[in-house]
């Protein structure tokens, strides 16, 4: 497990962008797969992507996916969610998370599988 810190949050138009990062530590960051999550006021806390730990691959939620994008810097420990074309339902605090890499599968996007978590940080986008 790391530590992860997430920034990058704001207001935003709908149809505007945004780049959110989680900032981790160690020289073991690469061993971990690391995913996004958001949980909007009221709702459970939904997977949004998931990245393995080399980079080579990701995942998206149907909601999300052709809109963000999910990437690393493994030389920074560092994951990135650029979000485009953002829609008011984007609303939400998001986190990132880490567990043991492996391979994406739909099955294991939930919370219980994950480890460390960040804090949040929380996007808001108007119409």
């Amino acid at each position: 497990q790391v530590q992860l810190v997430e920034s990058g949050g704001g207001l935003v138009q709908a149809g505007g962008s945004l780049r959110l990062s989680c900032a981790g530590s160690g020289r073991t960051f690469s061993n971990y797969m690391m995913a996004w999550f958001r949980q909007a006021p009221g709702k459970e806390r939904d997977f949004v992507a998931a990245i393995t730990g080399s980079g080579r691959a990701t995942y998206y939620a149907d909601s999300v996916k052709g809109r963000f994008t999910i990437s690393r810097d493994n030389a920074k420990s560092t994951v990135y969610l650029q979000m485009n074309s953002l829609k008011p339902e984007d609303t939400a605090v998001y986190y990132c998370a880490d567990r043991t890499d492996g391979p994406l599968l739909r099955a294991w996007f939930r919370p219980t599988y994950f480890g460390s978590w960040g804090q949040g940080t929380q996007v808001t986008v108007s119409s």
